[in-house]
């Protein structure tokens, strides 16, 4: 044996034992930041990527209706029911904390319309949204990632972000901006039927759009624009991250459900404060 592996011998007999890896919470909060960093980095990857293949990508024929009619069509009922419960709600408990400070119902409408247009209409619309869209984006994509189509598609020199996120990332621009604006007129006329009934409060008292300017509506179309490029580019991600088998295509739906939610509600706040500072 020479001299050369002696001195090897030697030094793996006195090299330091492996560093464990530290624990605590401390640790966890670390592990826990760093992941979400990294997350939101693959993130940003997949919009900035979708973005240029929507100038960049080529088309396949028939697609973008076909995911126009998935987002949107599909979605009217569930929508219109859920938002014209809400509205109805709303306005009903609007009415009984008015009752109980000054018994005017003048204004009852003009303000829920506010609310409805700036705010109300597009967040809880787009969280509806999300449970349907956003799941059903992740599962497809998903299911595509466990039985190796998006191998496929990698292999024939083709980009998943391409034929997979752009298609439904236009559908959802235009789609969720005319479902907000959909289930926030059903939400209004459900609201003017209980004040209504519930109030003894007339339509043409309630239609009152005195509290309406540009900025209301800019600050609602903005905000459908947002969420409605928001709910299918988190979707996509967590369909393309899925890995094992169908238990793992569950989690991703869950994944793109609350992830999609968590989005809507960080961009409702970015909006409102910047729509507070502008108007």
């Amino acid at each position: 044996m020479s001299a050369s592996t002696h001195r090897q011998e030697g030094n793996h007999e006195e090299a330091a034992p492996r560093a464990t890896p530290p624990s605590g919470p401390i640790a966890a909060l670390g592990a826990t930041a760093i992941e979400f960093l990294r997350a939101g980095l693959e993130l940003y990857s997949v919009f900035v990527r979708a973005l240029y293949y929507v100038f960049r990508g080529r088309r396949e024929k028939g697609a973008l209706v076909k995911q126009m009619f998935e987002i949107g069509n599909r979605s009217v009922f569930f929508v219109s029911i859920t938002m014209g419960f809400i509205g109805m709600i709303l306005v009903y408990q609007s009415g009984l904390q008015l009752r109980r400070v000054i018994p005017d119902f003048t204004m009852l409408g003009a303000t829920y319309l506010e609310l409805l247009v700036r705010d109300l209409g597009p967040s809880i619309a787009s969280l509806i949204l999300a449970t349907r869209v956003g799941a059903g984006i992740a599962a497809e994509i998903g299911s595509m990632v466990v039985t190796e189509q998006v191998d496929a598609l990698r292999m024939c020199a083709a980009d998943p972000i391409d034929f997979l996120v752009v298609p439904r990332f236009l559908a959802s621009l235009v789609m969720t901006t005319m479902l907000i604006v959909w289930a926030s007129t059903v939400a209004f006329f459900a609201g003017a039927a209980t004040a209504y009934f519930a109030y003894d409060l007339s339509f043409q008292t309630f239609f009152n759009v005195s509290l309406i300017d540009a900025g209301d509506v800019i600050t609602g179309m903005s905000k459908c624009i947002a969420y409605g490029a928001a709910i299918p580019i988190v979707s996509g991600y967590c369909g393309l991250s899925t890995f094992g088998g169908s238990e793992g295509v569950g989690w991703a739906t869950t994944r793109a459900v609350v992830n999609s939610s968590l989005a809507i509600i960080i961009l409702n706040f970015f909006i409102s404060g910047a729509a507070f500072l502008i108007f």
